[in-house]
């Protein structure tokens, strides 16, 4: 279906907006320029609703854009510029896998080059510069799938070179102003992350800072002439602050920190090395503070356009921005932002089809939990329908060491819109709060983790919000083993898990290589399988399927390198052993969460159904067919035996 059409479908119907609005690839996204300013790419979605990168002259007209990549399915999520201003570097993985190889395209004539076609082997992007506009260093775990090097591409010539081998623990490398590795953050094996410097490309590491796994530590940037790091650390405070270390004497100064909020994104200029704001949290909203050279900008760009700013991208002479401004009763908007006339374009929206639809707003509200911890958390309720009380969906963010924020969100949308109330508590051990609210979620999977979201929908029924009777809860990753940890308990009416994991023993036994040095920190987090062995089988609702008694939906991806099918899989195996019911959902061309927009919208009309027989909310059919065209969902239900 067309956007147009779409479109006009909304305007048909308006107190059923199409889930395709809400939950179909955006338009138009991720505008970026190139460091020339002479070009603007971005990704646009095609006829099939598969994101690809597209490339016109910024001061051309859409008209004169280049559909430069054929995507045949899995939509592009990820590429930059080189700093030649001509050739862009895409990264993408096979139906889910994770593995990301990275390819080459010329802007120009739309040549393309695979620079790392390697099975099995991860590649990110480390670092460019413009004073080697031919070399990209990038990471890789082609030698050991443990551990990421650093290796240096040569674009000219596809030539990759060894640059820093990774001894086994490092898990994020820092390049200096010169364009040399001269950083690491490594995970050791007490789960303390410790922060490495050294002088230069040959000289030895040496510790510059180490904190315990209660703590938050990382590394933003060197400085101008490498000769002091910019750190995030919860040191000596229970907020993460974000430091100025110098390298050779240890002093540090404070250069942006909050009270009652981590620091949540840093601007960073590219080539001045210098932080210029920092994005923390004041009364359940994003707020930014500066620090060097942006404040008149960004309240410039607010005066014209409100919301929350995010800087995308910026030309060489920092003279031209793409940013995006995100508001929580409206669709994500880009603007293309010229400083000396200070001058605010529009660019795009990223779904032009709820323009003009009534959206909830995102109400920042506090729950105590029974044993009074303050949650932080939002409620969005279903627009233009009366103070309630409402059926309630408990959306629960992945992660967990994560958050929910304050902006559009397109399923917490999609599920208002549908008559529903929707609470996201930030339970304790999410983010964003400060070291004591992360920390109390430790050893706390399956218990007052999910106590605090039981805790969340009692209030709303306190409040008047939620009816009782009329409780689901729903959510990804973490969130989905929330969601069947909450299938055990009386607080729910039914449950929707989307790569829960169900076993916690297993979970910890799978996760991907690469993850091997932060395992410790997992062990410290969740449990130890031999130490904490009743704690993990109390806290795998694979081993409770006989109290799961209400409805049930699990849906998962077959090439999920993090949550495995062997966690979904035992999870409907041990329900049909003890004769309880579920529908299960498997994604043969998926991984970690569902990124072909067919998949995506099956499990969203498989769930509106699901909620709305639940809970008596209401819902788009599916197609006669009973599946989504173009879906690749593969559907096992197995009956309940006896009531239910």
């Amino acid at each position: 279906m067309t956007w147009a059409a779409l479109a006009l479908l909304c305007a048909a119907t308006p107190t059923l907006t199409p889930r395709a609005a809400f939950l179909g690839t955006p338009e138009r996204s991720a505008p970026q320029l190139s460091p020339d300013a002479s070009l603007l790419a971005y990704l646009a979605v095609d006829r099939n609703q598969v994101s690809q990168l597209v490339v016109r002259p910024l001061s051309g007209t859409d008209a004169q854009a280049k559909v430069l990549t054929q995507e045949p399915r899995r939509s592009l999520r990820r590429f930059a510029w080189a700093e030649d201003s001509r050739t862009l570097l895409v990264l993408q993985d096979e139906d889910g896998d994770e593995n990301f190889h990275l390819a080459a395209i010329d802007a120009l004539d739309g040549n393309r080059r695979e620079l790392t076609p390697f099975a099995g082997v991860r590649v990110d992007l480390l670092a460019t510069n413009p004073k080697v506009p031919d070399q990209v260093l990038v990471t890789m775990n082609q030698r050991d799938r443990k551990a990421f090097d650093v290796l240096r591409l040569t674009l000219s010539t596809g030539a990759l070179t060894l640059d820093t081998r990774n001894p086994g623990d490092v898990t994020a490398w820092v390049v200096d102003p010169a364009f040399q590795v001269r950083g690491a953050v490594a995970t050791l094996r007490s789960g303390a992350t410790e922060v490495r410097v050294r002088e230069g490309p040959k000289a030895p590491w040496r510790a510059l800072v180490s904190a315990g796994v209660e703590e938050e530590l990382g590394v933003v940037g060197f400085g101008f002439e490498g000769k002091s790091v910019f750190l995030t650390s919860s040191l000596l405070s229970d907020t993460t602050r974000v430091l100025d270390k110098v390298l050779s004497t240890g002093a540090e100064r404070t250069v942006a920190r909050h009270p009652t909020s981590d620091v949540r994104e840093v601007v960073f200029h590219p080539s001045r090395f210098v932080v210029q704001a920092v994005r923390v949290e004041e009364d359940g909203k994003p707020v930014w503070q500066y620090v060097d050279g942006v404040r008149g900008d960004f309240e410039a760009i607010g005066a014209q356009a409100p919301g929350l700013l995010s800087l995308l991208s910026r030309d060489r002479a920092d003279q031209v921005w793409t940013v995006a401004i995100a508001r929580d009763d409206a669709p994500p908007r880009f603007f293309l932002w010229e400083r000396a006339a200070k001058r605010l374009s529009p660019l795009f929206s990223a779904y032009p089809a709820l323009d003009g639809v009534t959206l909830a707003p995102l109400e920042p509200v506090t729950v105590t939990a029974r044993d009074g911890l303050k949650l932080p958390a939002f409620l969005a309720r279903p627009p233009g329908e009366g103070p309630g009380p409402f059926p309630l969906v408990v959306q629960v963010h992945g992660g967990p060491w994560s958050r929910d924020e304050w902006g559009f969100a397109p399923q917490t949308q999609w599920l208002a819109s549908r008559g529903y109330a929707v609470l996201r508590v930030n339970y304790r051990g999410s983010t964003g709060f400060g070291k004591r609210h992360l920390n109390a979620g430790n050893k706390q999977w399956g218990k007052a983790m999910q106590d605090d979201l039981a805790d969340g929908a009692a209030w709303a029924v306190a409040q008047g919000i939620a009816d009782r009777e009329r409780i689901a809860i729903l959510g990804q990753s973490y969130g989905g083993y929330a969601a069947l940890v909450g299938a055990t308990t009386g607080d729910y009416r039914c449950a929707v898990d989307l790569v829960g994991p169900a076993n916690l023993f297993t979970l910890l036994a799978s996760v991907p290589p690469y993850w091997d040095a932060m395992k410790k920190m997992f062990l410290k987090r969740i449990g130890d399988p031999v130490a904490d062995q009743a704690l993990l089988r109390a806290a795998s609702p694979a081993f409770a399927a006989d109290r799961i008694v209400k409805p049930l939906l699990i849906g998962q991806g077959l090439n999920d390198p993090r949550v495995k099918r062997a966690e979904s899989d035992q999870m409907v195996k041990a329900l049909g052993a003890a004769g309880r019911g579920v529908t299960y959902v498997m994604y043969p061309d998926e991984g970690h969460g569902l990124v072909r927009a067919e998949n995506r919208l099956d499990f969203a009309a498989r769930t509106e159904a699901f909620l709305s027989e639940c809970l008596g909310g209401r819902a788009e059919p599916l197609p006669a067919s009973g599946v989504i065209e173009g879906s690749s969902a593969q559907v096992t239900v197995v009956r309940a035996q006896g009531p239910r």
